[in-house]
């Protein structure tokens, strides 16, 4: 383990306690003459302004602290020193969104002190969750040069019960942060072992050595900037570089802790341990949900803070007394969701093997429920339930209901040539292969052949695909418990752009969930919404139309003969009797380029999961994806 920092010791004052008595007088006669003669004083003060003048001086004082004009209002005081130390201390202590002071009566005068006056004033303070917080307190004001009267000095003015040496303080005591939990009941995301990395300029003997173990964590970490910022801080100022999971610095902590200057604390807070892109993280300063599950169900998990205004010792920072303190906090509560852990890992290692950016997506076909939602990179974009992308041919699920829904058998003949012409624009298979014009349904959907279905477009209206694509809950909104894309399937435009979406092109998009979901929706025969957390959907979306069953029967047939004798044989021999539908994805990259997106969606017919996969830049369904999804279902 390396060096340890140095500790800074806060601003100082020494401690004392001011006591304070009263003075009873006895006797009727006394008291009668006391009376008349504070009487007469008050009389003369009205008579030449004294008390407007304290009044208006106190007026000053309050209206420049609650501006947070601190310096201003330090100088309206006999001890301007004393008066901005304690003040400056008092709004970096409390954090007032608002700060609100006023003259409450009359100046009085004060007994036993010559010309001095009482001002009384009413502070409110807005402190966040914990609301106002107002309280009654005076100004004792002294006539100072040029007829300004000045407040007498002491912490009392801040509070009454404000003494020498103190201060006031808004504590706040988080609960721990509640977990969320996988369906089994283990943690995704709870509370972790952390290791904060730091450099101590005044220990760093070798710079060199310690920017090399920075750049061997392989973390992003810019090393040059660093450098810059080394060199800019107080040799004793610790310089903060990375926050390591255990498992990554116990991989390293032998380096790191040989070099000079390399400084590690050891520290818990809230992580993901699965499901990364899923389940969010947080936001370093606050602490608050920054994404992902984590942010959306922030004030659920965080819970209510316990927070209190204290007097505390300036010295050592103890509080001494409590003036004003919130009902009691409570913890936060855990986020419950779908995901079986089994399958998310098993889903996890098979993107980490391959080392891609690519998602895949798990659903319970008989419930809806997401047993994984995985993406690579783990810290990514969560493209699983989020990414909007072309299907390509897997959207031929959808493409062959419509047909099949209209009256088409598998047997029927579509035709697949090598190429197929729409208004000037050719369509041709992948690798330019074609089967012949007695190319069956079955046949095209096993081989995916998309000159097959582009030629048969006359025997779609523009906004088939758009109707077929409700049984499979596309392009509806959905409830699921997290953000989602839950796809779009446009009405054509025209007979080209009709042409692009029969083979999940064009304007047709969608989530990796959402391909799942349609692999669901035959396995099973009903569109049931995908459900990540349960308890936070009301209603679930209802398709408003459902496929019949001899079309239901027709594509599990055509899917799992993709599987033997098609385009998916990467599943054959996949336990489980997998059904498949492969597809290959064409887009532009950011630098024009020409790409493709792999994919593979199924359904095992030995049991209760269906899947989609997805590889980003690269490949096609059979060849890329296939390998990938097989690695995934093997693995369960």
């Amino acid at each position: 383990m390396g060096n340890s920092a140095p500790g800074w010791d806060p601003q100082r004052q020494p401690a004392s306690w001011r006591s304070h008595r009263s003075v009873v007088i006895g006797g009727a006669v006394l008291v009668t003459v006391l009376a008349v003669v504070a009487v007469l004083v008050l009389r003369g003060v009205d008579g030449d302004g004294r008390s407007d003048q304290a009044r208006d001086g106190a007026d000053a004082f309050l209206r420049a602290w609650a501006d947070g004009d601190l310096a201003r209002a330090a100088s309206l005081t006999d001890d301007p020193e004393g008066a901005r130390s304690l003040l400056d201390s008092v709004a970096e202590n409390m954090g007032s969104e608002e700060t609100v002071l006023e003259v409450a009566g009359e100046a009085e005068a004060v007994e036993d002190a010559d010309e001095a006056m009482r001002v009384p004033f009413t502070a409110t303070f807005t402190l966040g969750e914990l609301g106002d917080w107002s309280y009654d307190s005076a100004a004792v004001m002294v006539p100072g040069e040029e007829d300004r009267w000045l407040v007498r000095w002491e912490p009392a003015v801040v509070h009454p019960r404000l003494g020498e040496g103190q201060t006031l303080v808004l504590t706040t005591e988080e609960p721990e942060r509640a977990p969320i939990l996988a369906a089994d009941g283990s943690q995704l995301a709870g509370p972790s072992t952390v290791w904060d990395i730091s450099i101590w300029p005044a220990m760093l003997s070798d710079p060199t050595a310690a920017y090399e173990a920075i750049d061997a964590l392989d973390v992003g970490v810019d090393t040059e900037a660093l450098a810059d910022r080394v060199a800019a801080a107080e040799p004793d100022q610790a310089v903060p570089v990375v926050t390591l999971r255990d498992a990554d610095y116990q991989e390293h902590a032998g380096e790191l802790g040989a070099v000079p200057g390399i400084q590690v604390q050891e520290d818990t807070r809230p992580l993901a341990h699965a499901a990364r892109s899923l389940v969010g993280g947080l936001d370093p300063e606050s602490g608050a949900g920054s994404s992902g599950l984590q942010q959306r169900y922030d004030e659920q998990l965080a819970g209510t803070p316990a927070s209190a205004v204290v007097i505390a010792d300036r010295e050592s920072g103890e509080a001494v007394d409590t003036l004003y303190e919130q009902e009691g906090g409570e913890a936060g509560s855990p986020v419950e969701t779908t995901i079986d852990p089994e399958v998310q890992a098993a889903a996890e290692e098979a993107l980490d093997d391959l080392g891609r950016a690519g998602s895949i997506v798990a659903i319970r076909p008989s419930s809806g429920e997401v047993l994984a939602a995985a993406d690579w990179p783990l810290d990514g974009f969560n493209r699983s339930l989020q990414g909007q992308l072309a299907p390509g041919s897997t959207f031929k699920v959808v493409t062959a209901a419509a047909l099949l829904e209209a009256g088409v058998t598998p047997d029927d003949r579509l035709g697949c040539p090598r190429e197929v012409t729409v208004n000037g624009q050719a369509f041709e298979n992948q690798n330019e292969f074609e089967l012949g014009p007695e190319t069956t349904l079955r046949e095209a959907f096993t081989e995916s052949c998309n000159t097959a279905f582009i030629g048969n477009r006359d025997r779609f209206e523009d906004d088939t695909l758009n109707r077929t694509a409700r049984a499979f809950g596309i392009g509806e909104e959905w409830s699921v418990g997290a953000v989602t894309f839950d796809g779009s399937v446009p009405v054509a435009d025209d007979e080209n752009a009709l042409a692009a979406s029969l083979i999940g092109q064009g304007q047709v998009q969608a989530s990796p969930l959402v391909m799942a979901s349609v692999a669901a929706t035959v396995a099973d025969g009903t569109f049931r919404q995908p459900l990540l957390v349960p308890a936070a959907v009301e209603e679930p979306y209802q398709a408003d139309t459902e496929l019949s069953e001899s079309t239901v029967a027709a594509l599990r047939t055509m899917m799992r003969a993709t599987v033997t004798e098609g385009s998916a044989s990467a599943l054959d021999g996949v336990p489980g009797e997998p059904h498949g539908k492969t597809g290959t994805a064409e887009y532009r990259a950011e630098d024009g380029e020409l790409s493709t997106n792999a994919w593979m969606i199924g359904f095992l017919g030995e049991g209760d999961l269906a899947f989609a996969v997805v590889l980003e830049d690269g490949g096609s369904g059979g060849r890329d994806a296939g390998p990938l999804a097989a690695a995934f279902l093997t693995a369960l």
